[in-house]
């Protein structure tokens, strides 16, 4: 554990921490600013009356929805494996779920793409289409999402203590129903970050979508892709509104975090 912040001097040295802090604030709070003034709000109501916008705005937010309740179903296992057992190959495991994280965005999406075209994937798809649909999308952002939601709910775990559990055991539970009964139900603010950061990044992710599923108006477009689409037709207005809808929403997602006692 961290040891808390304590009083010191004010030295040259916490002078200049505190000068550098400001000052990066102070840019994030300018391009804010300069950005939210940059449209009236007559701009950013006509761009809401679009049906075009209105649609991405309905589908990103089902998909962000799904892709995060899916990145938490996988994250909750995952997670609470890296954290209770030692297992040979541990390091590479947790190396290859971060690999969605640290891939440039388009290279996430061409590797979907090339593995829909294998004859798995063609497989797969037989079943269900995700080359250039809506479900690609959800698979896109679960593919990030998991991996963000595997490191919060893996912190998560190693926070708790194992003994609820071993005391659950000696009572006759089994180890599921000890983690069912006693560690996910003490999990759940952790739980509730998990989705959260999953849902936030599905809502901004751009890349792996434009590659994968494509940004066709009214059936795979999103809002990041709407801000694309209309900045290719000189459309700054909307692109801009667009934009403040998506930092409206991701403070939402840090003010909820927030107040769920919770550190992104």
């Amino acid at each position: 554990m961290s040891s808390p912040a304590t009083r010191h001097p004010f030295t040259p040295f916490w002078a200049t921490l505190a000068v550098i802090a400001v000052a990066y604030i102070l840019f994030l709070v300018a391009l804010l600013a300069t950005t939210a003034a940059y449209s009236s709000p007559g701009q950013i109501a006509a761009a809401m009356r679009s049906a075009e916008i209105r649609h991405a705005l309905q589908l990103s937010l089902a998909t962000c929805t799904a892709a995060a309740i899916l990145s938490l179903l996988l994250a909750v296992p995952i997670a609470y494996l890296l954290s209770r057992r030692e297992f040979p190959g541990k390091a590479l495991v947790e190396a290859l779920l971060d690999i969605p994280i640290v891939l440039p965005p388009m290279v996430v999406g061409l590797c979907l793409l090339i593995f829909f075209q294998s004859p798995l994937g063609r497989a797969i798809e037989t079943v269900v289409p995700f080359t250039y649909t809506v479900y690609g999308i959800v698979l896109a952002q679960t593919l990030i999402g998991t991996s963000l939601a595997v490191r919060s709910m893996r912190g998560t775990f190693e926070h708790l203590s194992a003994r609820p559990e071993e005391v659950a055991m000696t009572l006759g539970c089994t180890r599921a129903q000890a983690v069912w009964r006693v560690t996910l139900p003490a999990a759940r603010s952790g739980m509730f970050a998990a989705a959260s950061l999953a849902w936030a990044r599905s809502l901004g992710e751009f890349g792996p979508i434009l590659v994968f599923a494509g940004a066709t108006r009214m059936r795979t477009e999103v809002l990041p892709t709407t801000i694309w689409l209309e900045l290719g037709v000189g459309n700054l207005a909307a692109a801009i509104s667009v934009s403040l809808l998506l930092m409206a929403l991701a403070v939402l997602v840090l003010v909820a975090l927030r107040c769920a006692g919770e550190r992104p």
